[in-house]
């Protein structure tokens, strides 16, 4: 029986056999740990929504606009994690879908504001639902306690 720890540079390959890592293996960097979490939360979440025929950064779009806040599309495209060009496009295709409509912000006449339609607010229910399920997954492999302590750590990692 091989013992496999970082101390003496084994690892199980993706198809479960020991393999030798070098000393630094790109495992073992926060940037990739991350990357690869990352990866593999949105490939799940993509499926979810898939579904529903919404992408990610839609969702994200819409449980923003959920809040009330009258956000620019700068605004918009910073919260959504989207730079302002895709998501003019984006939004553009959800005017066209009926889940969201735009405004002239009333604060500056130059500014545009999106809000979410009656539609756009009954399709977020559903998918919410949906976002929920996986958060919860998520927690319960980690703890409810690990996961609220990840996220306030991710937290102070981007502001």
């Amino acid at each position: 029986m091989i013992l496999l720890s970082k101390s003496n540079n084994f690892r199980l390959s993706t198809t479960g056999t020991p393999m030798q890592t070098s000393a630094n293996s790109i495992q073992d960097y926060l940037s990739y740990a991350l990357a690869a979490a990352h990866r593999k939360m949105t490939s799940s979440l993509t499926a979810r929504l898939k579904r529903h025929g919404i992408q990610i950064e839609a969702w994200r779009i819409l449980e923003t606009l959920e809040s009330g806040q009258r956000l620019t599309m700068g605004q918009l495209a910073e919260v959504v994690l989207m730079n302002p060009p895709t998501l003019t496009k984006l939004v553009d295709r959800m005017v066209s879908d009926g889940l969201v409509h735009r405004q002239v912000a009333q604060a500056d006449q130059r500014q545009i504001n999106v809000l979410p339609t009656a539609l756009g607010k009954k399709r977020m229910l559903q998918i919410r639902q949906e976002v929920q399920e996986q958060d919860t997954e998520y927690q319960s492999l980690l703890g409810k306690e690990e996961a609220d302590k990840l996220i306030k750590l991710l937290r102070d990692v981007i502001q």
